[in-house]
């Protein structure tokens, strides 16, 4: 089958549904405005935070609002896992804005986000069950009591990969645009046509945020940031979705795709998480190691750094796609991505030398006049 007659099964009201979305997203984040402004929602700069203007945490509210709007506008019912994935999806924005505003614990934030994925487990009937053969074994199941720590564990870890990518104008959307964008096209591949027009839906909303988050020649910053509410809403719904679609039995798409749609957000996420337990310090601790932190002190602008990014998730993605369709052995994507891992742990255990590689390739493939560091 191929993709052109995969795109003939979406009709016009699947893009009529990812248009509104978008305008949603993009029409309420400037109403939006007032309201944070009440409420204090800004983003100070100052120590680590480099961006020249206080800026607006509204970009997770107002992405949820649109697709809410758009679910109660196009979808004909509502079942109980898309009850499920709304009340989830609010509490973590209401938590996450609370957060933005004031700074709870990073104690507190995991709860929450542990009480979220119990909700997605018990009451939407969503967690990992079957690995297929990821690592070589057909039809690996998981029991009870490993599969609901092992679906929290993904939750958890995928939520807090998006929180701490989160540190570049438009880098995180960019990320999860693709991610949805990709796992839209394996749900499609593997003919599961509501989820896909559902996953456009959200990608409509992630791109109109964009339109106000991103950098652009009319447009030298960032207007509006996700904040903690709009990066754990987004990482959650990269774990639902995932987790729904690699377990669904009519329509399956095999779980070793999973890691590969936000590949970079993780290998950062679990490097710089072990390397701080190492370190004795803790694995939710701020500093400036972040991939995004290295790319900017190289010399690398914010533009670069999100379209570039995203350019290589998507690319990633794509080839993952293709080796499963070419059934190449499933344990050998699993090294793969397990390699890259310690690659990259490897490349950035050297500050210094990971910077001054990375400002060698910047000069050499992009020549001009290095970024002002500014996030």
């Amino acid at each position: 089958m191929d993709w052109m007659s995969l795109l003939y099964q979406l009709d016009g009201w699947t893009l009529l549904r990812t248009l509104a979305a978008f305008a949603f997203a993009a029409l309420l984040i400037p109403l939006s405005l007032p309201i944070a402004n009440r409420l204090g929602l800004y983003d100070i700069p100052g120590g680590r935070k480099q961006h020249e203007l206080p800026t607006p945490y509204v970009g997770g509210a107002v992405i949820l609002v649109a697709i809410l709007l758009s679910m109660l506008i196009f979808d004909r019912y509502l079942t109980t896992a898309n009850l499920v994935f709304c009340l989830c999806s609010a509490g973590l924005v209401v938590v996450g804005l609370a957060d933005d505003r004031y700074d709870l614990s990073w104690r507190l934030r995991i709860g929450v986000q542990v009480l979220v994925t119990l909700g997605m487990i018990f009451y939407a009937n969503a967690r990992v069950q079957n690995l297929d053969d990821v690592f070589g074994i057909p039809n690996l199941y998981l029991g009870w009591w490993v599969s609901v720590p092992f679906t929290i564990f993904i939750a958890v870890g995928v939520i807090n990969a998006l929180n701490m990518i989160d540190g570049s104008d438009g880098l995180a959307g960019g990320q999860v645009l693709i991610s949805v964008l990709l796992f839209a096209a394996f749900a499609l591949y593997g003919g599961n046509i509501v989820t896909a027009e559902r996953l456009l839906a959200v990608a409509g909303a992630v791109a109109g945020f964009l339109l106000w988050n991103a950098r652009f020649p009319w447009q030298p910053r960032a207007r509006v940031f996700l904040g903690n509410a709009g990066s754990m809403l987004l990482g959650f719904i990269i774990a639902w979705t995932s987790v729904r679609l690699t377990q669904n039995a009519a329509h399956p798409v095999s779980p070793v795709l999973g890691p590969w749609t936000i590949a970079f957000p993780l290998i950062d996420c679990v490097t710089l998480m072990f390397r701080r337990v190492r370190q004795g310090r803790s694995p939710f601790s701020a500093d400036r190691d972040h991939m995004h932190h290295l790319l900017l002190d190289a010399g690398y602008s914010p533009s670069q750094i999100a379209w570039g990014l995203a350019g290589l998730s998507l690319l990633l993605g794509l080839a993952a796609g293709m080796a499963v369709k070419m059934g190449v052995y499933r344990p050998s994507l699993v090294v793969t991505f397990l390699l890259a891992i310690a690659a990259y742990y490897w490349f950035s255990s050297k500050r210094e030398r990971a910077v001054t590689f990375l400002e060698r390739c910047r000069l050499r493939f992009l020549p001009g006049k290095p970024n002002p560091r500014l996030i």
